[in-house]
């Protein structure tokens, strides 16, 4: 994956999980899946720091083990 992948059109959504005081939020762009094949994922308290770019394979795997439950909380 490219390391100049400009994110900056990126429309980011938060995940469903997140909650309205700003606690541990992740957020993804969907348009990039559709567009480039990419999911850019980044934590919402940090917008314009580092994302992680996951191909939509990878993203979707993930998702997946999670509704699994396969990432227990402590």
């Amino acid at each position: 994956m490219s390391a100049d992948l400009d994110l900056t059109a990126a429309e980011w959504s938060k995940s469903s999980y997140s909650d309205a005081n700003g606690g541990q939020c992740v957020e993804f762009s969907r348009t990039f899946a559709q567009t480039h094949g990419t999911v850019p994922v980044r934590d919402s308290k940090s917008p314009h720091g580092p994302a992680l770019i996951l191909s939509a394979q990878g993203w979707s795997s993930f998702v997946s083990a999670v509704i699994r439950g396969e990432f227990p909380v402590a």
